[in-house]
C-alpha cells in the first residue's frame, strides 16, 4: 500500500470534459491538486453545434471546492484551437504534465446504410483529435522529461459491436498510435496507456436501462484514468473499466508454426489447430519482437 496518488503542482489537460466521462476525470485530478485544463466544445453527441456552457460549469464545480481550472471551448480537430489550448495552459501555469484525450462523438449506422461522411467525421475527432493535443505537447513533454498521456480506446474497437464500423475503427487506431508512443517517448519519461471505459454518458443514455446507467456511472472509471495518468503509471497498458472492474486487455499472438518458405494455402488449412493453440501466446513490445520470433523458428 502506497501513498495517496496526487497531482500537486501539475497541470492536467482533459478534453471533452463538459460532461461524462471528461466532467468526472477533471473533477477528480482536481480534487488530487492538479490544476486543470476543461477542454469541451459543447457539441451534441453527433459533434454538431458548440457552446462553451458546459466547460464552464465544470471549471465552476472545480473553483468552489477549492481548486483551479481554465475552460477552452476549442475543438481537437482543429489546429489552431489546440494550440491556443495548449499555449494558454502553458502562459497561465508554465508546463503541462498529463494529457487525458477522451472527446468523441458517435454517429452509428450499419455500414451498409453509414455515408463515407459519417465515417470520416468520427475518425476525425477521435483519432485527430487525439493525435493533435498529443503533438502539440510531445516537445513540451520532452523538454521537461516528464509527459503522462491517457487515450481513450473502447471495447467496440477492440472486439467489435455492430453498427460503429467507423467509431471502432477510429478507437483501435489509438492502440496503435499508443503502441508507438509508447517506444519513442519513453527515455523522456513520457508514457503512453489507454482507458477502454464502459459508463453511462451522453452517448449511452438511451442504450441502458436506469438501474444499469447507475451501476456503470463515469465515476467507477476514473480512478483506472488517474492511475494511468499518475508518476508511477504503466507504459503501453490498455485498461478496462466499468462498474467497478478493472482488467487489462491485450493483443497477444500465438507461437504459431514454421511451414516452410515454400508453404502452400492447403498447408495453413492443415495446420490451422497448430497455427491457432493459444498455448504460448505472447503479447509483444514491439513489432520486432514478432520478427524474433519468425527468424528463430524458420532457423532450422
Amino acid at each position: 500500500m502506497g501513498a495517496d496518488i496526487r497531482f500537486d503542482g501539475q497541470v492536467v489537460i482533459v478534453t471533452g470534459a463538459g460532461g461524462g466521462l471528461g466532467r468526472s476525470h477533471a473533477l477528480e485530478f482536481a480534487r488530487r491538486g492538479a490544476k486543470v485544463v476543461v477542454n469541451d466544445l459543447g457539441a451534441s453527441i453527433d459533434g454538431s453545434g458548440g457552446s462553451s456552457a458546459a466547460a464552464d460549469a465544470v471549471v465552476a464545480e472545480i473553483v468552489s471546492a477549492g481548486g483551479e481550472a481554465i475552460a477552452d471551448g476549442g475543438s481537437v480537430t482543429n489546429d489552431a484551437g489546440v494550440a491556443a489550448m495548449v499555449e494558454r495552459a502553458m502562459s497561465t501555469w508554465g508546463r503541462v504534465d498529463v494529457l487525458v484525450a477522451n472527446a468523441g462523438i458517435l454517429r452509428d449506422k450499419s455500414f451498409a446504410k453509414m455515408e463515407i461522411a459519417d465515417f470520416a467525421s468520427v475518425v476525425d475527432v477521435h483519432l485527430m483529435g487525439t493525435m493533435k493535443p498529443v503533438k502539440a505537447l510531445w516537445e513540451i513533454m520532452r523538454a521537461q522529461n516528464y509527459g503522462r498521456i491517457v487515450v481513450t480506446t473502447s471495447s467496440t474497437g477492440l472486439y467489435g459491436n455492430f453498427g460503429q464500423s467507423n467509431y471502432g475503427a477510429a478507437k483501435l487506431s489509438l492502440v496503435g498510435l499508443m503502441n508507438t508512443l509508447k517506444l519513442e517517448g519513453g527515455k523522456n519519461n513520457i508514457r503512453v496507456n489507454a482507458i477502454s471505459p464502459v459508463a453511462a454518458t451522453r452517448m449511452t443514455d438511451a442504450l441502458m436501462p436506469p438501474e444499469m446507467l447507475t451501476k456503470l456511472a463515469p465515476e467507477h472509471v476514473t480512478p483506472g484514468v488517474v492511475y494511468l495518468a499518475s508518476p508511477d503509471a504503466p507504459n503501453g497498458a490498455v485498461l478496462t473499466a466499468g462498474a467497478g472492474v478493472f482488467a487489462l486487455a491485450q493483443i497477444v499472438e500465438t507461437e504459431g508454426a514454421f511451414l516452410g518458405a515454400g508453404a502452400s494455402a492447403e498447408a495453413v488449412r492443415d495446420h490451422w489447430t497448430q497455427i491457432t493453440d493459444p498455448a504460448g501466446a505472447e503479447a509483444y513490445q514491439s513489432g520486432a519482437g514478432q520478427t524474433q520470433k519468425f527468424l528463430r523458428k524458420s532457423a532450422v
